[in-house]
């Protein structure tokens, strides 16, 4: 049963629902909410689009995402607010509302995973579920100071999952405890108990850093000296160029492979539905868009060749037993209201997804810690590992941050 919630403080709920399990297991006990892109039986699915919520049914099943979860004994409260066509990184909706963040109130939560970082926050549920491409749910899990982890491509099932980008996004979880966010994405990923890799190995991706303001230069380098003392393993420095070879910068990631394919991808299928229906879109979502529909497919092919070749070359470094650390995102979370200059637009788009592109064309699973701070607000330390090693870096993140893991968040 549900019912709308207009009266949520946090603003992170689209709508409350009351969706008991449906058995018992590793999640007995526990409530997550759903990004609205999720599809839940019966009720519709807004994409973060008003017009494509009224232009289509209610499914008729649930995601099969959120049957796993129900399935092992949690309870889901509702869906949460979503950016529109979840094409977004910032999580300001002109439709359904800014969700509250709740340790920087002034300043954005993060998108496109706005909902779900909010709602876990705010203290509305144990954890929740959302998606992930060029970094919607590490970038909301950085701004808001809770845990977020985008698992390996296609870890995790995407059936009833409104398409968006499908080379490159995935199901994922935040959560504000390592502990929940541990169980909940142990489940999705069908974990067995089959032996990892110990850790052997921590690399620091220095692009990263460098491109980060220098306070969060700061304390990325205290948190790691911490780390590193822990478990008696040295920080490798590493640059992209030495894993991609050549002088190739970071950037190339993001303006050279991953955002290219993401266009395209996006043109096939929300831009065929856009361009046949015209419906109503959102000032922002309008000049994002605008770039959508100038892009020149062909001549953008050789980006997906080129992502090929860095997912080949990141695996080949990203060996089991080791571990790339870098900052979530390079900055705090904008105050709202600040993205609607090309300026402010550009600096905090282009250097995030030059963080976040990195495990996007990898296709790496990628856990972002809430355990730093900056000037009050909370940004998170990234730890990621090669593709398909996800219970590798599950367990190597609980190593490395051990007691501290939950007392941080």
């Amino acid at each position: 049963m549900s019912h709308t919630a207009l009266s949520d403080p946090s603003g992170s709920l689209v709508e409350r629902l009351d969706l008991p399990p449906c058995g018992h297991g590793r999640l007995d006990g526990m409530t997550f909410t759903v990004k609205d892109n999720i599809d839940i039986a019966a009720h519709k699915t807004s994409y973060g689009s008003p017009a494509w919520r009224d232009a289509h049914a209610a499914p008729a099943h649930n995601a099969v995402c959120v049957d796993q979860l129900l399935a092992a004994g949690a309870h889901c409260i509702g869906k949460v607010v979503a950016d529109e066509f979840t094409y977004s990184l910032d999580g300001e909706s002109q439709f359904f509302g800014t969700p509250r963040n709740a340790k920087a109130p002034d300043r954005v939560p993060g998108g496109s995973s706005s909902g779900s970082a909010a709602s876990i926050a705010n203290g509305l549920a144990d954890f929740s579920i959302g998606t992930d491409s060029g970094g919607s749910i590490r970038v909301p899990a950085s701004l808001c100071g809770v845990w977020g982890m985008r698992p390996s491509l296609h870890r995790i099932s995407e059936a009833g999952v409104l398409p968006f980008m499908p080379s490159v996004s995935t199901v994922g979880v935040l959560a504000a405890r390592f502990e929940n966010l541990n169980a909940a994405v142990r489940v999705l990923l069908r974990s067995s108990n089959r032996s990892i890799a110990p850790l052997q190995r921590l690399l620091l991706l220095v692009d990263a850093l460098e491109i980060s303001d220098k306070a969060v230069q700061n304390q990325a380098y205290s948190a790691l000296e911490r780390i590193s003392d822990s478990v008696g393993i040295t920080v490798e420095p590493l640059r992209f160029s030495q894993i991609a070879g050549g002088n190739t910068p970071l950037g190339d990631c993001n303006t050279r492979a991953l955002r290219d394919l993401q266009t395209a991808e996006f043109q096939s299928t929300v831009g065929n539905w856009i361009e046949a229906t015209k419906p109503e879109l959102g000032y922002t979502f309008t000049m994002a868009y605008g770039n959508v529909q100038r892009f020149d497919r062909v001549a953008a092919l050789e980006s997906l060749v080129r992502c090929e070749r860095f997912f080949e070359a990141i695996n080949a470094y990203l060996v089991p037993g080791t571990v790339i650390c870098f900052p979530t995102t390079p900055v705090i979370a904008p105050k709202k209201g600040t993205l609607t200059t090309l300026d402010n637009v550009l600096d905090f788009y282009d250097r995030t997804m030059t963080v976040t592109a990195f495990s996007g064309v990898g296709r790496l699973p990628e856990i972002s810690a809430p355990v730093l701070t900056v000037e009050g607000c909370p940004v998170g330390l990234s730890f990621a590992a090669g593709h398909y090693q996800d219970e590798f870096l599950l367990a190597a993140v609980q190593e490395m941050l051990g007691e501290d893991a939950d007392c941080r968040a």
